[in-house]
C-alpha cells in the first residue's frame, strides 16, 4: 500500500514532470542564448554608435553569464535544485566526443568575453573571435545543442512513458487489491449471515424442540386419567341404564310409596332426572372423546424424533395441527369463526421426518389465520376461510395446498417472503423465521417443493409437493 501511495502521490508525479520541463527548458535556453549572443556580436561589430557598442558589451555579458550558469545547472546537479542528474547518454554527449558540448559552450564563452574586451577602434568583421562565435552559433554548437535537446526530450518521453506504464500496473494492482477486500469482506458478511442464520434456527430448534418435550409430557400425564376416565364411563353408563330400569320396574310394582318416598321423588325432581341423566352420561361420553382426540393430536404433533424418516399420514399431521389450533379459529369478538374447508384425495403415506412436517402445516396454518385475522379488521364483513385441498402430483408425489380469504401480498414481500427474519407483523407478533423454516425443511430437508401465489385483494395460497419416498 505504500507504493502504491507513493505511485499515486500527484505532488511527486506533478515534481518530476516539473523537472523534465525545466531540462527542456534550460537546454532549449542555451541554444537560443548561443544565437541570440552572436547577433549581438554582430551587431557590436557593426554598429558606429558608442553608447550602442557599450549597451551592446552589456548585453553580451549578460547572456553568458545566464548561458554559463545554465550550463552549470545541467552538469553539475544535487538535490538543493529542481533538475534531477543528467542520463549517461547527455554526460557523453557534455563530456566525450564527438560533441564535446562542455568543451564547445566554454570555449564560445571564452570567445565571447574575448570579443567585449576589443576596443571599439579594433572591432572587425575579420576579428577571429567574431569568426569563431559566427560559425559555432550556425553550424558545430546549434548543431550539439539540438543534439542535447532532442535527447532530452526523448528521456523525458521515455520517462513519462514509465512512469504512466507504472501507474497503470499499479492502478491495476489497485483494483485486484480492490476487489479481493470487496470479495473478502462480502465472504465475512455471508459468513456473519450464515452465523445468525444457524443461531437462530438452532435457537428456534431447541424451542420447538423444548416444547415438544413439554408437549409429550403434559399428554402422557393427561394421557392415564383420561383413559381411566374414559374406559369406566361405558361401565358407568351400563350401571346407570340398570339402575334407571331398576327404578322403573320399582314405580310399576309399587306406584303408591310411603309419604318420604314422595316427599324425596318431589324434591330431587326424579322425573327430570330420569330423563336428563342419560344425556349427562352422553356428553361425558363426548367430552371423554374429545379430550382423547386433542390428547392424540398433541401427542402427534410433539413428535420429536427427526433422527430417521418414517412413514406419515398427512391427513392426520393436518387434523392434529387444526386440533391445536382449534382455539384460534373460534369466533371473538371481533370477528365471526374462520371455517376451514378441507377436500382430502387418497393419499399414500408419506416418507418423512413427522415432527418437521408437523411444525410445516403449524406455521403455514398459522400464518393463514394472522392473515385473516388482519382481514377482519379491516373488512368485518369479508368471508374467512381457510382451503386445504390435498391430491397426488406427477412424478410419485403428493400436493398439498393451502389457502386463505385473506389480503394476499404485494410483489416485494411475496419477494423476500422466505428470507430469514423479514416480517411484515408487528414488533413481537413475528420473529421472520417462520417461512424460512418451512421453506428448509421442505426443500432442504425432504427434496420436496414450496410455492406461493398471491395478489393483493386476492389472498394467499402455498402449495406444497413432497416426495412419497426420500430414496
Amino acid at each position: 500500500m505504500a507504493a502504491l501511495s507513493n505511485y499515486f502521490n500527484l505532488e511527486e508525479i506533478t515534481t518530476a514532470r516539473k523537472v523534465s520541463a525545466a531540462v527542456i527548458n534550460i537546454s532549449g535556453r542555451q541554444r537560443m542564448l548561443s544565437q541570440r549572443s552572436a547577433f549581438f556580436c554582430m551587431r557590436l561589430v557593426g554598429s558606429v554608435n558608442a553608447a550602442e557598442r557599450a549597451k551592446l558589451r552589456g548585453n553580451l555579458l549578460e547572456a553568458i553569464a545566464l548561458m554559463a550558469k545554465s550550463h552549470r545547472d545541467l552538469i553539475n546537479t544535487d538535490s538543493s535544485n529542481l533538475l534531477s542528474p543528467p542520463s549517461l547518454t547527455v554526460k557523453a554527449m557534455y563530456f566525450e566526443g564527438p560533441l564535446y558540448l562542455d568543451k564547445q559552450v566554454r570555449e564560445y564563452i571564452d570567445r565571447i568575453k574575448a570579443l567585449v574586451q576589443v576596443p571599439d577602434a579594433e572591432l572587425s568583421l575579420e576579428n577571429p573571435d567574431l569568426q569563431y562565435i559566427i560559425a559555432a552559433a550556425g553550424d558545430k554548437l546549434l548543431a550539439a545543442f539540438d543534439a542535447v535537446v532532442s535527447q532530452y526530450q526523448q528521456e523525458s518521453e521515455i520517462e513519462q512513458f514509465e512512469i504512466d506504464f507504472k501507474q497503470v500496473e499499479l492502478y491495476q494492482e489497485s483494483c485486484a487489491a480492490t476487489s479481493k477486500a470487496e470479495a473478502q469482506a462480502a465472504e465475512i458478511d455471508r459468513a456473519l449471515r450464515e452465523i445468525k442464520e444457524t443461531q437462530a434456527q438452532l435457537m428456534h430448534s431447541e424451542k420447538m424442540s423444548s416444547i415438544g418435550a413439554l408437549m409429550a409430557s403434559i399428554v402422557h400425564e393427561i394421557n392415564n386419567p383420561v383413559s381411566f376416565i374414559h374406559g369406566n364411563l361405558s361401565h358407568a353408563n351400563i350401571y346407570t341404564q340398570d339402575l334407571l330400569h331398576l327404578l322403573r320396574l320399582y314405580q310399576e310394582y309399587n306406584p303408591n310409596p310411603c309419604a318420604e318416598i314422595k316427599d324425596i321423588i318431589e324434591e330431587i325432581d326424579l322425573d327430570f332426572l330420569v330423563t336428563d341423566l342419560p344425556k349427562v352420561m352422553s356428553s361425558m361420553q363426548m367430552g371423554a372423546e374429545r379430550i382423547r382426540e386433542i390428547v392424540k393430536s398433541m401427542g402427534s404433533f410433539s413428535r420429536t424424533d427427526n433422527s430417521k424418516m418414517t412413514q406419515c399420514d398427512l391427513h392426520d399431521s393436518i387434523d392434529s395441527t387444526i386440533l391445536i389450533l382449534q382455539n384460534r379459529l373460534n369466533a371473538k369478538t371481533d370477528r365471526p369463526d374462520i371455517q376451514i374447508i378441507k377436500n382430502y384425495e387418497k393419499l399414500p403415506g408419506v416418507e418423512c421426518y413427522a415432527g418437521q412436517i408437523n411444525q410445516v402445516f403449524m406455521n403455514l396454518i398459522s400464518n393463514a389465520i394472522d392473515a385473516l385475522d388482519e382481514t377482519a379488521q379491516n373488512r368485518p364483513n369479508a368471508q374467512l376461510k381457510i382451503y386445504i385441498r390435498t391430491e397426488v402430483a406427477e412424478g410419485d408425489r403428493v400436493r398439498v395446498r393451502i389457502a386463505d380469504t385473506g389480503w394476499g401480498m404485494t410483489a416485494e414481500v411475496k419477494e423476500r417472503m422466505f428470507e430469514q427474519f423479514f416480517t411484515t407483523k408487528a414488533i413481537g407478533k413475528g420473529t421472520g423465521l417462520g417461512l424460512s423454516i418451512v421453506y428448509k425443511i421442505l426443500v432442504e430437508n425432504h427434496r420436496g417443493t414450496l410455492r406461493c401465489e398471491s395478489e393483493p385483494g386476492k389472498g394467499t395460497e402455498f402449495i406444497i409437493e413432497l416426495p412419497v419416498q426420500q430414496t
